[in-house]
């Protein structure tokens, strides 16, 4: 039999394979399906019962930790599976646990026995991944936060040997400007499984040097961890597609553009779409002048060769932490009587593009318009950025002093003497030495969450911060008298201080609150809204969450952690800094119900039916480490009727 033809046939059985699994109530990877839909075809918890949820059963990982150094803490971001009969999930630490469905007790549990005191940026982990041979056994896949690929028998947790050395690849080995410092490049997302398969960007901490590790996309065999093929975002072939964005050679020096978010899978068509972020590092980029291809991009490559179908860049030139953060999703659009395969690609930046993903081509239109100029010297800022038509920006992309929120006409009025002092007005307002508020801030519009669709009702259910930044640039010779701090991101006004060697400048920068530590923005500071995907058009928003108990009701949170939804028209969503997960009505926002957790769920739910025929919803409480405002946690809590 031709090649081809046994490719194409093994495609189609994973497929009829999938959806088998599916329809019988599994949740078998990270986003339900391959394309990362979020989208459960259970009914069973519905729109007239859901009110009556009750916790079944609560399991604590061990696994929460506080380095003693005042590095960033564990963050418990992961969503389990469920496929054949047990529960898997990842934690910060690198362990793999599988858990019983219906009682919560452990079965087994992996220890690959990570440095927690190694200091890493993120020190997060979002889960694990699945795959099953043509003979039935089934290996549970993990990228730890030390950088292994790591192989167990679902059935043991036992190492696989054949996988790699003795079930672990080092995926720090064969890195283009890789660096001694562990903590510089880390693995914080679950590989994406197509065929015998595996793909994994990574995580590489921000704004340290230009020449960070490279943020090489890579594939490995399922069966052996052979490596299958490697893909640069920085294109490193002087006469290849987008080497002419990187001016005077800054290709060869640029690290980054790493697709450190979840990567989705297209079987049927053999592709695989890599969400990239910011070349190194983020706020000064005068040292990789240019369009910076393919940074900052949503791009499709063939999943057995790698080979760059097409990309679509997001921002030009990025100097404002932009990623393309939400795993991209992929659905199919109904317009004028033609099925058009789709894939939506959210970004911090708040702008939410629909593309055609066979071509990368925009389903709605896109414009380039004109944004502001930067004064600093060295710089040189895009002169247009990429808006789509349709939707509308999903969170404010710009604030005035006269916008300026406050608890009371104290905190308002600091909030309005800060904000006159920043350059200001638009999205896209470059840094600058003397403080330039950006909206939204580094938390974005969208992040790591992401998005769920509702095929049944031809809805993207999206959650969004409205909270601003202030950044500025520190020149080199000044930055010794300026208190430097680990990489830990504060959500509690202080400033988060980074060299960004190899650069004129340092950088500084927080989240714009006011002394009473209040977000300047006008709330709602986080919200939940839902687009009608065949027309780009919103059809709700409410209110998501509440930053804290003293503030009115409807001012929501910031939130990390992305929804679900399900066929009998509930979308589940935590996320947010009070410890809790809700229930919406899919078709208007409404809210009706909301489970207490022991707490905050930093971290994205998932929904299966047991083997007790009860379905559950589970989501991992892990806390945002922040010490009296939402401490870390280690649960994993089941619900159900």
């Amino acid at each position: 039999m031709p090649r081809h033809r046994r490719s194409t046939l093994t495609l189609l059985s994973l497929l009829v394979c999938f959806t088998i699994t599916a329809q019988n109530g599994d949740w078998p990877a990270y986003g339900h399906d391959p394309g990362g839909q979020r989208f459960s075809p259970l009914t069973a918890i519905n729109r007239s019962n859901v009110s009556s949820l009750k916790i079944a059963w609560t399991y604590r990982t061990g696994d929460a930790y506080a380095p003693k150094d005042g590095s960033k803490p564990t963050q418990f971001e992961a969503t389990p599976l469920y496929v054949d009969g047990t529960l898997y999930l990842g934690t910060p630490l690198g362990r793999i646990i599988a858990l019983d469905p219906v009682t919560g007790k452990e079965r087994w549990s992996y220890d690959p026995h990570v440095n927690k005191d190694a200091g890493f940026g993120d020190n997060a982990n979002r889960g694990v991944s699945t795959w099953k041979s043509e003979t039935g056994q089934r290996r549970i896949y993990m990228a730890t936060i030390d950088a292994r690929l790591i192989a167990v028998d679902a059935q043991t947790g036992k190492l696989c040997p054949d996988f790699g050395e003795n079930g672990t690849v080092d995926l720090r080995k064969g890195l283009r400007m890789a660096r001694g410092d562990y903590s510089d490049y880390e693995e914080t997302s679950p590989p994406a499984v197509i065929g015998n398969t595996l793909v994994v960007g990574s995580g590489i901490a921000d704004n340290q040097w230009t020449d960070m590790p490279s943020g090489v996309v890579r594939a490995f065999d399922t069966v052996t961890g052979k490596l299958k093929w490697s893909w640069d975002p920085i294109p490193q072939n002087p006469a290849g597609v987008g080497a002419d964005t990187w001016k005077n050679g800054s290709a060869d020096r640029t690290g980054a553009a790493n697709a450190w978010s979840v990567i989705v899978a297209d079987p049927a068509r053999n592709l695989v779409f890599i969400p990239t972020g910011s070349a190194s590092p983020d706020y000064y980029g005068g040292e990789r002048l240019g369009d910076n291809l393919f940074a900052n991009s949503i791009v499709a490559l063939r999943a057995d060769t790698g080979e760059r179908v097409w990309h679509f860049q997001t921002v030009h030139h990025d100097l404002w932490d932009y990623d393309v953060a939400p795993p991209p999703l992929l659905f199919d659009i109904r317009r004028n009587g033609v099925t058009i395969p789709a894939v939506a690609v959210g970004s911090k930046s708040a702008n939410l593009f629909i593309l055609n993903r066979e071509t990368g081509e925009p389903i709605f239109g896109v414009e380039e318009r004109a944004v502001p100029k930067s004064d600093v010297p060295g710089e040189i800022a895009s002169p247009t950025q990429p808006f789509p038509l349709k939707p509308g920006p999903i969170a404010p992309q710009k604030m005035s002093a006269e916008d300026a929120f406050g608890i009371d006409a104290a905190d308002r009025d600091w909030c309005r003497a800060e904000i006159s002092k920043l350059h200001s007005g638009t999205i896209f307002t470059p840094p600058s030495l003397e403080g330039t508020l950006q909206m939204p801030g580094y938390v974005g519009g969208q992040n790591w969450g992401g998005m769920a669709y509702d095929p049944t009702r031809d809805l993207l259910i999206i959650p969004a911060n409205h909270i601003a930044l202030e950044v500025r640039l520190i020149p080199r010779a000044d930055l010794a008298g300026v208190r430097t701090s680990k990489r830990e991101r504060r959500i509690d006004g202080d400033w988060e201080i980074a060299p960004q060697h190899g650069t004129p400048y340092g950088m500084m920068r927080r989240l714009l609150l006011s002394p009473k530590h209040v977000p300047c923005t006008p709330p709602p500071w986080g919200a939940l809204l839902a687009i009608t995907a065949s027309t780009g058009e919103k059809k709700w928003e409410v209110p998501l969450g509440q930053l804290s108990p003293m503030l009115p009701a409807g001012s929501g949170s910031i939130s990390l952690g992305g929804p679900i939804t399900t066929a009998s028209g509930i979308v589940f969503q935590a996320g947010t800094l009070n410890p809790a997960i809700y229930a919406f009505d899919v078709e208007t926002g409404q809210q009706l119900w909301k489970g207490d957790l022991p707490a905050s769920a930093k971290a994205t739910p998932m929904t299966f039916l047991g083997p007790d025929g009860k379905q559950y919803l589970v989501i991992c409480a892990g806390g945002w480490g922040i010490p009296g405002v939402s401490p870390l946690g280690d649960y994993v809590v089941a619900f159900t009727l």
